[in-house]
């Protein structure tokens, strides 16, 4: 007798289409939790490269008892100096041009690197090539989706500056210095008279003499040709902003140093950006700045990723804010939704504002 096979039934076409739609689901609820594992683990790192800088500004400040300026400028009260110092016109800022970052690089275990420049001559001089366009991972946040490679330095009108003979390609950093609420970009130099000083409060403002000495204006830890010192932070260093992130999705910045003529190109447009004189390509403000006033009268601030989206504010492509470094050293996560006047409050130094609760 033949025995016969017993009958093999398979999926129907409803059974496997269920079994595909469930697989689907099970994929769409991972995806994600696991998006954001990977950007708490960018979070992470972004937030360990501006503890570094932290703890490598105050190694700083115990070996030179100050904090790094913002970057370092030929003075004048003239605009007018020596060839070698190629004074920009317009906002005074000059050789050597080195910027806070740069000057950490020793403190950042980039011996190396710092002991092949000298930070007496210009950022420019010939034969720092290789080592000004250096990527240095340590300036860079893994969440930026921005460019991280070097670039070349532009002029106003977006073409190639050319200096001491040839153009300038920078070494590209994720992480500005805070200049406070006010800045003093384009302004601080020829125009040596300006509005400045808007009050937070009452939005009222004042005229000052400038004679491009920025300490006039400045009201954070970092400007040119600064040297903040801990005990001028009587604000208090942990509720003082001294560092942030700016993403390269929204325009350039560098661990380098300031060029002169130079300027900061925004990557894509919005109603109120545009570019900005070269001081922007290390420091940021807050606002409000030169008498800034909305529609309304109030003053006009920019915290995080504020959608004023200007090249000298801070801007992060972390999910509802961004990291910034305070100035003891430690690090917060601010929220792009943080009331205005307390942002503006944590950006400068010295006015006697009491913030709490952030």
């Amino acid at each position: 007798m033949s025995r016969s096979s017993p009958f093999r039934r398979g999926f129907t076409l409803v059974e496997l289409l269920v079994v595909i739609a469930i697989i689907g689901v099970l994929i769409g609820l991972l995806l994600p939790a696991v998006q954001q594992a990977r950007e708490a683990a960018r979070r992470a790192q972004c937030t360990n490269n501006l503890k570094q800088l932290g703890v490598a500004l105050h190694n700083y400040h115990d070996a030179h008892n100050c904090f790094p300026a913002g970057y370092y400028s030929y003075g004048t009260s003239t605009g007018t100096g020596p060839t070698w110092a190629a004074i920009d016109p317009n906002t005074w800022d000059a050789a050597p041009g080195w910027s806070w970052s740069a000057m950490l690089l020793p403190y950042m275990d980039q011996d190396g690197l710092a002991s092949r420049l000298d930070t007496n001559n210009p950022v420019w001089t010939a034969g720092y090539e290789d080592l000004i366009s250096a990527t240095l991972p340590s300036f860079l946040c893994p969440s930026s989706s921005g460019d991280r490679e070097p670039f070349a330095v532009r002029d106003a009108s977006g073409s190639n500056l050319s200096i001491g003979g040839g153009d300038v390609t920078l070494g590209r950093s994720h992480y500005v210095a805070s200049h406070g609420q006010e800045s003093c970009w384009g302004e601080c130099g020829s125009d040596v008279t300006g509005t400045v000083f808007t009050d937070i409060y009452s939005s009222a403002t004042t005229s000052i003499t400038i004679n491009g000495d920025v300490s006039r204006v400045a009201d954070g830890p970092f400007y040119r040709n600064s040297r903040t010192r801990v005990g001028e932070v009587s604000d208090g260093l942990s509720k003082t902003i001294f560092l942030g992130e700016h993403s390269s999705k929204l325009s350039e910045k560098t661990w380098v140093g300031v060029i002169p003529g130079a300027y900061t190109h925004p990557n894509f447009t919005s109603p109120e950006n545009g570019e900005d004189a070269a001081a922007t390509l290390v420091l940021v403000h807050a606002g409000p700045s030169g008498g800034e006033l909305d529609i309304t009268g109030s003053p006009i601030i920019h915290p995080v990723n504020f959608p004023t989206y200007h090249v000298g504010q801070m801007f992060s492509e972390h999910p509802g804010g961004g990291n910034v470094g305070m100035g003891d050293g430690s690090v917060r996560f601010i929220s792009e939704n943080i009331d205005l006047i307390t942002f503006a409050e944590l950006s400068s130094i010295n006015e006697g504002e009491i913030t709490e609760g952030f």
